[in-house]
């Protein structure tokens, strides 16, 4: 079955009713920009360089942890604590897909019930698909789009596998990292790279029996941040504590997001930040739109299959055959 939109609009309506807020249509706008057919993507760049002038006005971050952290509880008080101040917040959650099937639960509308009832935000579900870094392929397009909706806060929940949950950092202007109590003990298995990242951690989960264990892993990771040299921000991490079911540390984070905003944007790496983020969505589209054509060639492909074998024999090193592919293709 082909993935287009049913009764499609004309591009003229579809800005008009995105710059409307029409959730509808904007889900709409988003299949589309998920779509893998050419005049899907086509149409779909068409509009989103129509509202390019409307987007770039939100705060985006990116929130991300391991599996059973509660990321969709953390997010959903977080999210109803937003929209009781009167913003607007879109959440683009991605769940992880069936490496099988390729197909997706895309369950948080069901995990977030109340926020997903809220008029003042909107969520939607994305599959990873074979995306790395924990996020969509169209996850940078559901963010203009969103924007030029009049979404002020921008939430992407990542699938929450590990490390390669650093590309959303590339996409986002503030990267919170949540952590289990107890983490302390696992600390010395924590890598750097995505610590290094995070412009705050919040100890989740941190209420009952589990406070203490809370507290003394929120001393162990503030004692980690110091060891990291100074981020490019110039921002210090902070190490809070919270309970989405008690409500506590979900005021406390948007405060510190705030004053992250205030503080890159007086020191203009806000800015900067986000021109690198596009410069960096430029060249990863030029690799994939290569990779692409590489494939849609007979001769390479078949070229390809011949040299598959010979690696396999290790009569070939792997990357001279990458040369000999990208040299035939460049020559053809």
């Amino acid at each position: 079955m082909k993935n287009t939109i049913p009764s499609r609009l004309p591009i003229n309506d579809f800005v008009s009713e995105i710059a409307k807020g029409n959730t509808v249509i904007l889900a709409q706008a988003i299949t589309l920009a998920e779509s893998k057919l050419d005049e899907d993507r086509e149409l779909s760049e068409q509009l989103i360089e129509r509202l390019l002038p409307t987007t770039g006005q939100s705060v985006r971050i990116g929130i991300t942890g391991v599996p059973g952290v509660g990321k969709s509880t953390f997010i959903e008080a977080f999210g109803k604590h937003l929209t009781s101040l009167k913003k607007k917040i879109a959440i683009l959650s991605i769940d992880p897909s069936s490496a099988k099937t390729k197909g997706s639960i895309l369950g948080d509308k069901t995990r977030m019930e109340d926020l997903s009832r809220d008029p003042y935000a909107f969520i939607r579900p994305s599959p990873a698909g074979i995306t790395l870094g924990g996020v969509a392929d169209s996850t940078r397009e559901a963010i203009l789009l969103c924007e030029a909706a009049g979404y002020e806060i921008i939430i992407i929940e990542t699938v929450g596998v590990g490390q390669s949950e650093t590309t959303v950092r590339n996409m986002v202007d503030f990267f919170l990292l949540l952590m289990l109590p107890g983490a302390g003990d696992e600390l010395q298995g924590i890598k750097k790279g995505i610590m290094e990242m995070a412009d705050t951690v919040v100890i989740t989960k941190a209420d009952g029996e589990n406070i203490n264990l809370a507290n003394q892993a929120c001393a162990d990771f503030r004692y980690a941040l110091h060891l990291f040299s100074e981020s490019e921000s110039h921002w210090k991490p902070s190490v809070i504590t919270s309970s989405a079911l008690e409500k506590i540390g979900i005021k406390e984070t948007w405060g510190l997001i705030q004053q992250y905003v205030e503080f890159t944007q007086n020191n203009l790496f806000f800015e900067r930040q986000r021109e690198r983020q596009n410069l960096i969505w430029f060249k990863e589209n030029i690799q994939q739109l290569l990779i692409q054509q590489l494939s849609k060639s007979r001769t390479i492909t078949s070229k390809i299959k011949i040299l598959e074998k010979q690696v396999i024999l290790k009569t070939v090193l792997p990357s001279r055959a990458a040369r000999e592919i990208v040299s035939d293709f460049l020559s053809s």
